[in-house]
């Protein structure tokens, strides 16, 4: 599935909020705007909707992601962002790897700063490839659905 592809993620988005929802689509184009040879991978977990890119369909190549909570947060992470330069110190998170912001609005996301940290993480995710990482390109991929979930909206 390319880029183009939103039904299923349209879906699973269903029971957040519409200003929530097109946050999250927004902050998906600037994404792939920039990053069309890459891959999207969807989870639909048990507490988020998740969507990252990948240069493969492996999570662990992940650079960037966008994650929606039921506590109405939308974060635009890092998978390895422990492993790229913040020098504004805008990145949470103290975990090994893990690192994002909350993004409240489309006017209020650091364009350019994330811009260069999206690059610092894709070329991080470059060099950390396996020999025999498959490269894909451009594809949507649903990676898993789960069947509990603890959001908004959502009936057993």
């Amino acid at each position: 599935m390319p880029k183009s592809q939103t039904t299923e993620l349209l879906t699973f988005l269903l029971p957040f909020d519409k200003p929530m929802v097109e946050l999250a689509l927004w902050l998906r184009e600037f994404v792939w705007d920039r990053y069309p040879q890459c891959n999207e991978l969807i989870y639909d977990n048990y507490n988020a909707v998740a969507f990252g890119w990948s240069p493969t369909e492996k999570l662990g190549d992940t650079f960037c992601s966008i994650a929606v909570y039921n506590n109405k947060d939308v974060h635009f992470g890092f998978y390895w962002g422990s492993k790229i330069d913040d020098p504004e110190n805008m990145l949470l998170g103290k975990g090994n790897q893990y690192r994002y912001i909350k993004v409240s609005s489309t006017a209020a996301f650091p364009q350019q700063y994330i811009t260069k940290l999206i690059a610092d993480a894709y070329a991080y995710s470059l060099s950390q490839l396996k020999k025999e990482a498959v490269i894909l390109e451009g594809k949507t991929i649903v990676k898993s659905i789960s069947p509990t979930k603890k959001r908004p909206g959502f009936k057993k």
